[in-house]
């Protein structure tokens, strides 16, 4: 496993700690880290996270995490003994939004391909 990745996967964990039991915003209610990309110079990280909720509660959410990015990298520093953190970047992770809107999609073909089966079956047998 690269450095990175290791680094990566440390600071996933020590995020998920900070946002779900240090940070005390009610915008990150419902926050959840899913994800951490480290720069192979370790300067700078993609934190990726979901939020339950509507549109208007992710721009709420990820204000309040890029209002907390300072916070967030000393804490990481203390917590991981680390001489530097790197630049915190949030991004809403919309991975699994995007795989149920395929789900829906695929479900929404799947019954117009049986409401056709259906109608030429109908018509066959009037015929």
């Amino acid at each position: 496993m690269r450095r990175a990745e290791k680094v990566a996967d440390l600071l996933r964990e020590e995020i998920t700690q900070i946002v779900g039991y240090e940070l005390e915003d009610p915008r990150l209610d419902g926050v959840t880290v899913t994800d951490v990309r480290v720069s192979d110079n370790l300067r700078d990280a993609r934190v990726y996270f979901t939020v339950s909720g509507d549109e208007g509660e992710a721009r709420e959410a990820l204000a309040a995490l890029r209002h907390a990015a300072q916070y967030v990298r000393k804490q990481l520093i203390l917590a991981l003994d680390l001489r530097h953190a790197p630049e915190l970047h949030f991004v809403r992770d919309t991975v699994e939004e995007r795989g149920a809107r395929v789900d829906e999609l695929l479900s929404e073909i799947e019954r117009e391909l049986q409401h056709r089966d259906s109608e030429e079956e109908r018509k066959e047998d009037e015929g």
